[in-house]
């Protein structure tokens, strides 16, 4: 196992910029996970601490080692692509096992080596078959197991379940995490889809445009997201934006003027916002409460996605181009056209000043009252 620590690190691709001065400590032992929209430089990331890109400026550690000059084979890496790369001609064993051939690695130890590996990856019983005979699982996991074999200190692996379809994805993401349950070895794994990060990971980083926004647990992110990009892009579905005006704000809370004109109550330190200062308001839609009486705004259903295990509300507020999306139990019979009057605990609320950084969030047992002022 290794610790991974990223200083200052500049990726350039001729005039353009794609990582801006990264700083970042991945813990020995930790399962690290990079996420953000397509082009945000998360897989470029990756690519460096591979040794598959140069490093323009900044300096990369693995295991205590500065590595910026060393080759891919010689930094104790193994990497797993999106595509398995497997060679079609060859049976899963010589697949497993081609690496450490080419390193020139005792029969036996290679025989152990690989069938261990097969056994964690419950593929011991394919290991005479090829390629073309597996499914994607399979696949996936002979790539895997590949990496494994070579006993790396740090694994990566690049978006591996992009090509598998939902209900795979749903099976090898406990996979994954049983795998770095057993072999407790570093890894940073990349990926666009925040369920996958928020289920795999000790730890997320989520980028954007080749600067890190946050890092923290997946609930840290959840809960107390830094900005507005970061508590969009945790959470699915995603947090509902509502353009607000402040009425009232202290340290123990505040109070904002939503579109429609009516008055919600925040639990957070807004010791430093002014009156009438435009701000915005953030409702995660499992928080929203159908007909509540308090802290609530009035809304019309213009469409609801009936899920089974839950019901999906999309609402219209008038004043705001945006729906309002509201996570429903699936026994719900909310009906299209319906008047909603959608209300939220000021604990869980979210408020933005203009610049997209967070007001600190507290408990409503310490918001201090606030009148309802018009």
């Amino acid at each position: 196992m290794a610790e991974v620590n990223l200083v200052g690190i500049v990726k350039d691709f001729g005039p353009v910029r794609i990582l801006h001065g990264v700083d970042l400590q991945i813990r020995d032992g930790e399962f690290m996970v990079f996420v953000g929209p397509s082009g945000c430089g998360k897989s470029t990331l990756l690519r460096v601490i591979a040794g598959l890109e140069d490093i323009t400026a900044g300096e990369l550690r693995i295991g205590g080692r500065v590595v910026n000059d060393v080759p891919p084979a010689e930094r104790g890496i193994a990497m797993v692509f999106q595509s398995y790369a497997l060679y079609p001609h060859m049976n899963l064993y010589d697949n497993m096992a081609f690496g450490l051939k080419l390193a020139k690695v005792p029969k036996a130890e290679i025989d152990r080596e690989v069938l261990n590996a097969a056994k964690l990856l419950h593929i011991e019983h394919l290991l005479e078959r090829k390629p073309k005979d597996l499914s994607g699982g399979q696949r996936q996991r002979v790539a895997i197991g590949r990496a494994i074999v070579r006993k790396p200190e740090v694994f990566l692996f690049d978006e591996p379940l992009s090509n598998l379809d939902t209900a795979l994805r749903v099976r090898m993401r406990y996979e994954f995490a049983k795998l770095h349950q057993d072999l407790k070895t570093t890894m940073v794994y990349v990926t666009h889809d925040q369920v996958e990060a928020m289920t795999l990971a000790d730890r997320i980083v989520v980028l954007n445009a080749g600067k890190i926004e946050q890092v923290g647990s997946p609930l840290e992110l959840y809960e107390h997201p830094t900005n507005l990009f970061v508590a969009g892009f945790i959470g699915s579905p995603r947090m509902n934006f509502i353009p607000s005006q402040v009425v009232e704000a202290d340290a123990g809370g505040a109070l904002v003027r939503v579109p429609t004109g009516e008055l919600i109550r925040c639990a957070v330190d807004a010791s430093q916002a002014e009156l009438g200062q435009e701000v915005t308001l953030g409702l995660r839609p499992e928080h929203l409460r159908p007909e509540a009486t308090a802290n609530a705004m009035k809304v019309q259903v213009t469409f609801v996605e009936s899920l089974g295990s839950s019901t999906q509300a999309y609402c219209a507020l008038p004043g705001l181009e945006e729906q309002i999306t509201c996570t429903l139990p699936g026994q719900s019979r909310i009906r299209d056209g319906q008047a909603l009057n959608l209300g939220v605990d000021p604990a869980d609320t979210y408020l933005f000043d203009a610049q997209g950084h967070a007001f600190q969030r507290h408990a409503a047992a310490t918001v201090q009252p606030v009148s309802a002022a018009s």
